[in-house]
């Protein structure tokens, strides 16, 4: 099995400006000025709703002080899929941040790991068929294999 190789290992060692924004139990947020993009790592396994709530309550901020353009989201770290999680962030948090002006999303999901690949297009199907009301068919949304992919896309 391939070893994840998040944010957290790769940004030192390339040439991008960053700094470490928010760190949290559950998952860390870099900043990267210069490429108006903010990366969130998830570090856990498995990251209970609240804990998912906070740590995206709390960038929120940083996306409209620094107008940030793209988010890369590093779900390597994950090992389990929760719904409710998904939905939250697709129909609430996604639609402010669209407000906002942000409108790149970059998705880096867990690797050799098909049954959470799985667990993401259903959810996204569900998300789709139930909620009408979302701004994701506005979002350049891709999924990417690597971080530098994700930031240089």
């Amino acid at each position: 099995m391939d070893k994840n190789i998040t944010a957290t290992d790769v940004l030192p060692a390339l040439s991008y400006s960053y700094e470490l924004v928010i760190e949290k139990d559950c998952g860390k947020v870099f900043l990267l000025p210069d490429q108006d993009t903010l990366i969130c790592e998830l570090t856990k396994k498995y990251v209970p709703i609240e804990e998912f709530k906070e740590i995206f309550v709390a960038i929120s901020p940083i996306i409209e002080k620094h107008n940030i353009k793209k988010f890369v989201f590093d779900k390597q770290n994950l090992a389990v899929f929760h719904q409710p999680s998904m939905e939250w962030y697709f129909v609430h948090w996604k639609k402010d941040m669209y407000a906002l002006g942000m409108k790149t999303h970059r998705k880096i999901l867990p690797k050799d790991n098909l049954s959470f690949k799985m667990a993401v297009e259903a959810g996204r199907f569900k998300i789709a068929t139930e909620f009408k009301n979302t701004v994701v068919d506005k979002l350049d949304i891709q999924y990417k294999s690597s971080i530098q992919e994700a930031i240089a896309s």
